[in-house]
Formats: structure tokens, C-alpha cells, sequence
């Protein structure tokens, strides 16, 4: 499945109370961070000779990948994330008026 998104959308914006034009982005996973008890707890067991803490995945890849986009309002700048969607490819296109 294809996922073809405009550029900007007009849209209800909470924070303004209206409904503004919003920039439309595609959210990007940013790197973890060392510090978190889940990430500490992982070197912990996997330092050493005792191998990997649980079994690697295994079989195929799923043939869609979760798409999570954000629309940033133009006017007042904050974001608002909507859930994710399933798609095979995502592309954010220019809609010309």
C-alpha cells in the first residue's frame, strides 16, 4: 500500500482553536538514550559470556512498516502527532492550487 500525503493540510489545530494550515512530517526515531533503566539493564546482561537475553527474532520481515506523521501548525508551530499507519511506501507530495 502506497501513502500519498500533501505537503500541508488544513486542519482543527487545539491550541489555536481553529482550523489552520498544517506541515505535514514524518517522524523520525531518535537515538536511545544510555542512561534509561531498560537500556542499563540490557548491557548489563549482555556484557560478558552470557550471550543474548532473549530470542532473536525470527522468519520474515512484515511487508508494511508502521508510517507515524506529525502536523506542525503554521501558525502557532506546535505539533500534534496522529496514530500511526501501515504502509509499503510513504511519500509527502507538493499539491499545486
Amino acid at each position: 500500500m502506497r501513502l500519498k500525503i500533501p505537503k500541508q493540510v488544513k486542519m482543527y489545530c487545539k491550541f489555536c482553536h481553529e482550523h489552520t494550515d498544517h506541515e505535514v512530517e514524518r517522524v523520525r526515531k531518535k537515538k536511545a538514550s544510555e542512561l534509561k533503566h531498560g537500556q542499563r539493564l540490557f548491557r548489563r546482561v549482555t556484557s560478558g559470556y552470557g550471550g543474548f537475553p532473549r530470542p532473536k527474532p525470527e522468519g520474515r520481515e512484515k511487508p508494511t512498516k508502521r508510517v507515524s506523521i506529525r502536523f506542525r501548525c503554521v501558525k502557532c508551530k506546535r505539533a500534534l502527532t496522529r496514530p500511526t499507519q501501515r504502509a509499503k511506501k510513504f511519500e509527502i507530495i507538493e499539491v499545486h492550487q
